[in-house]
Protein backbone atom coordinates (compact mmCIF):
# COMPACT_ATOMS: atom_id res chain seq x y z
CA UNK A 1 0.00 0.00 0.00
CA UNK A 2 1.38 3.24 -1.07
CA UNK A 3 1.95 5.17 2.35
CA UNK A 4 3.83 8.29 0.40
CA UNK A 5 1.42 11.93 1.15
CA UNK A 6 -0.70 13.14 -1.79
CA UNK A 7 1.02 16.04 -3.46
CA UNK A 8 -0.61 19.38 -3.12
CA UNK A 9 -2.94 18.83 -6.25
CA UNK A 10 -3.91 15.47 -5.68
CA UNK A 11 -4.74 16.87 -2.08
CA UNK A 12 -6.74 19.16 -3.72
CA UNK A 13 -8.38 17.09 -5.82
CA UNK A 14 -9.40 14.90 -3.23
CA UNK A 15 -11.12 17.09 -0.70
CA UNK A 16 -12.89 18.73 -3.86
CA UNK A 17 -14.45 15.52 -4.84
CA UNK A 18 -15.79 14.91 -1.18
CA UNK A 19 -16.84 18.08 -1.07
CA UNK A 20 -18.74 17.84 -4.31
CA UNK A 21 -19.90 14.36 -3.55
CA UNK A 22 -21.35 15.81 0.01
CA UNK A 23 -23.40 18.35 -1.90
CA UNK A 24 -24.04 15.67 -5.21
CA UNK A 25 -25.16 12.69 -2.51
CA UNK A 26 -27.68 15.45 -0.25
CA UNK A 27 -29.35 16.33 -3.55
CA UNK A 28 -30.11 13.36 -5.31
CA UNK A 29 -29.21 10.58 -2.24
CA UNK A 30 -26.45 7.83 -2.24
CA UNK A 31 -27.21 6.83 -5.45
CA UNK A 32 -26.03 9.81 -7.07
CA UNK A 33 -24.19 9.74 -10.50
CA UNK A 34 -20.47 9.20 -9.76
CA UNK A 35 -19.90 10.51 -13.28
CA UNK A 36 -21.63 13.83 -12.71
CA UNK A 37 -19.65 14.30 -9.19
CA UNK A 38 -16.15 13.78 -10.77
CA UNK A 39 -17.35 16.59 -13.62
CA UNK A 40 -18.97 19.02 -11.24
CA UNK A 41 -15.59 18.82 -9.36
CA UNK A 42 -13.67 19.24 -12.23
CA UNK A 43 -11.96 16.58 -12.71
CA UNK A 44 -11.53 13.62 -14.53
CA UNK A 45 -13.63 9.92 -14.05
CA UNK A 46 -10.47 8.40 -13.96
CA UNK A 47 -9.06 10.79 -10.72
CA UNK A 48 -12.23 9.59 -9.21
CA UNK A 49 -11.38 6.71 -9.39
CA UNK A 50 -8.23 6.41 -8.58
CA UNK A 51 -8.93 8.17 -5.18
CA UNK A 52 -12.43 6.52 -4.82
CA UNK A 53 -12.26 3.31 -5.79
CA UNK A 54 -16.11 2.50 -5.61
CA UNK A 55 -18.70 4.70 -4.35
CA UNK A 56 -18.76 3.29 -1.20
CA UNK A 57 -15.00 4.04 -0.72
CA UNK A 58 -16.55 8.04 -1.73
CA UNK A 59 -19.45 7.81 0.58
CA UNK A 60 -17.40 6.56 3.72
CA UNK A 61 -15.28 9.89 2.86
CA UNK A 62 -18.28 12.23 2.91
CA UNK A 63 -19.89 10.06 5.84
CA UNK A 64 -16.27 9.84 8.09
CA UNK A 65 -16.83 13.15 10.13
CA UNK A 66 -20.08 12.45 11.20
CA UNK A 67 -19.10 8.63 11.99
CA UNK A 68 -16.11 10.05 14.09
CA UNK A 69 -19.13 12.51 15.68
CA UNK A 70 -21.42 9.66 16.42
CA UNK A 71 -18.83 7.40 18.16
CA UNK A 72 -17.13 10.58 20.24
CA UNK A 73 -21.28 11.52 21.20
CA UNK A 74 -21.36 7.63 22.31
CA UNK A 75 -18.33 8.05 24.92
CA UNK A 76 -19.73 11.53 25.80
CA UNK A 77 -23.07 10.19 27.39
CA UNK A 78 -21.34 7.12 28.80
CA UNK A 79 -19.11 9.35 30.28
CA UNK A 80 -22.35 11.02 32.40
CA UNK A 81 -22.26 9.95 35.49
CA UNK A 82 -25.77 9.38 37.39
CA UNK A 83 -26.42 11.42 40.32
CA UNK A 84 -27.29 8.58 42.33
CA UNK A 85 -27.58 4.72 41.70
CA UNK A 86 -31.50 4.98 41.43
CA UNK A 87 -31.00 7.47 39.20
CA UNK A 88 -28.71 5.31 36.81
CA UNK A 89 -31.50 3.43 35.10
CA UNK A 90 -33.16 6.77 33.80
CA UNK A 91 -29.89 8.10 32.59
CA UNK A 92 -28.73 5.14 30.67
CA UNK A 93 -32.18 4.69 29.32
CA UNK A 94 -32.05 9.07 28.34
CA UNK A 95 -28.35 8.30 27.05
CA UNK A 96 -29.41 5.66 24.72
CA UNK A 97 -32.78 7.44 23.42
CA UNK A 98 -30.40 10.60 22.55
CA UNK A 99 -28.12 8.95 20.83
CA UNK A 100 -30.68 6.71 18.56
CA UNK A 101 -32.19 10.40 18.20
CA UNK A 102 -28.31 11.81 16.71
CA UNK A 103 -27.90 8.93 14.68
CA UNK A 104 -31.42 9.09 13.01
CA UNK A 105 -31.09 12.62 12.35
CA UNK A 106 -27.94 12.24 10.63
CA UNK A 107 -29.27 9.03 9.05
CA UNK A 108 -31.87 11.37 7.20
CA UNK A 109 -28.91 13.30 4.85
CA UNK A 110 -28.16 11.73 2.22
CA UNK A 111 -31.06 9.98 1.16
CA UNK A 112 -30.39 6.23 1.41
CA UNK A 113 -27.78 6.32 3.74
CA UNK A 114 -29.73 3.98 6.19
CA UNK A 115 -29.90 1.62 3.61
CA UNK A 116 -26.15 1.74 2.84
CA UNK A 117 -25.39 0.96 6.56
CA UNK A 118 -27.92 -1.75 6.92
CA UNK A 119 -26.54 -3.58 4.01
CA UNK A 120 -22.93 -2.53 5.59
CA UNK A 121 -23.40 -4.85 8.67
CA UNK A 122 -22.97 -7.48 6.27
CA UNK A 123 -20.43 -9.74 6.86
CA UNK A 124 -19.60 -9.48 2.72
CA UNK A 125 -18.48 -5.74 3.42
CA UNK A 126 -16.11 -6.96 6.70
CA UNK A 127 -12.60 -5.01 6.02
CA UNK A 128 -14.16 -1.88 3.73
CA UNK A 129 -14.21 1.14 4.91
CA UNK A 130 -18.23 1.32 5.69
CA UNK A 131 -18.30 -2.15 6.96
CA UNK A 132 -15.89 -1.33 9.74
CA UNK A 133 -17.70 1.99 9.95
CA UNK A 134 -21.16 -0.10 10.72
CA UNK A 135 -19.15 -2.60 12.94
CA UNK A 136 -17.60 0.87 15.07
CA UNK A 137 -21.68 2.17 15.33
CA UNK A 138 -22.43 -0.93 16.44
CA UNK A 139 -20.24 -1.47 18.86
CA UNK A 140 -20.93 2.31 20.30
CA UNK A 141 -24.62 1.60 19.85
CA UNK A 142 -23.77 -1.84 21.94
CA UNK A 143 -22.29 0.08 24.86
CA UNK A 144 -24.98 2.23 25.38
CA UNK A 145 -27.53 -0.54 25.61
CA UNK A 146 -25.33 -2.43 27.74
CA UNK A 147 -25.55 0.08 30.37
CA UNK A 148 -28.91 0.70 30.25
CA UNK A 149 -29.43 -3.49 30.62
CA UNK A 150 -27.38 -3.51 33.48
CA UNK A 151 -29.04 -0.19 34.94
CA UNK A 152 -32.37 -3.09 34.61
CA UNK A 153 -34.52 -0.20 32.08
CA UNK A 154 -33.66 -1.91 29.39
CA UNK A 155 -34.91 -5.93 28.44
CA UNK A 156 -31.83 -8.66 28.43
CA UNK A 157 -32.36 -10.00 25.30
CA UNK A 158 -31.85 -7.31 23.26
CA UNK A 159 -28.90 -7.23 20.64
CA UNK A 160 -27.30 -4.20 19.41
CA UNK A 161 -27.01 -5.59 16.00
CA UNK A 162 -31.09 -6.06 16.02
CA UNK A 163 -31.35 -2.91 17.58
CA UNK A 164 -29.29 -0.94 14.58
CA UNK A 165 -30.94 -2.96 12.13
CA UNK A 166 -34.39 -1.52 12.94
CA UNK A 167 -33.30 1.81 13.92
CA UNK A 168 -32.12 1.87 10.53
CA UNK A 169 -35.29 0.83 9.06
CA UNK A 170 -36.82 3.59 10.78
CA UNK A 171 -34.42 5.62 8.91
CA UNK A 172 -35.60 4.39 5.83
CA UNK A 173 -39.56 4.58 6.30
CA UNK A 174 -38.60 8.56 7.67
CA UNK A 175 -36.98 9.23 4.12
CA UNK A 176 -40.85 8.40 2.75
CA UNK A 177 -42.84 10.61 5.02
CA UNK A 178 -43.60 14.25 4.93
CA UNK A 179 -41.95 14.81 7.93
CA UNK A 180 -39.29 12.70 8.51
CA UNK A 181 -37.93 13.99 12.16
CA UNK A 182 -41.74 13.52 13.32
CA UNK A 183 -42.16 10.31 12.12
CA UNK A 184 -38.45 8.70 13.44
CA UNK A 185 -39.89 10.43 16.60
CA UNK A 186 -42.65 8.53 17.04
CA UNK A 187 -41.19 5.85 15.74
CA UNK A 188 -38.79 6.00 18.44
CA UNK A 189 -41.20 6.24 21.18
CA UNK A 190 -42.79 2.47 20.25
CA UNK A 191 -39.62 1.22 19.83
CA UNK A 192 -38.34 2.29 23.34
CA UNK A 193 -41.95 0.56 24.28
CA UNK A 194 -40.61 -2.42 23.06
CA UNK A 195 -36.97 -1.79 24.34
CA UNK A 196 -38.34 -1.58 28.83
CA UNK A 197 -38.48 -4.07 30.94
CA UNK A 198 -41.95 -4.35 32.01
Amino acid sequence: MDTRPMRADARRNYERLIETARTAFAEHGTDASLDDIAKRAGVGSGTLYRHFPTRDALLHAVLRDRIDGLLAHADELLSEPAHDPEDEARCAEAALDRWLRTYLAGAATPRGTSTVIIQAMSPDWAGTGLGEAAAAIRDALGRLLERAQRAGSVRAEIDPGDLLRITNAIGVAAERAPDPGAYADRMLVLLFDGLRTR
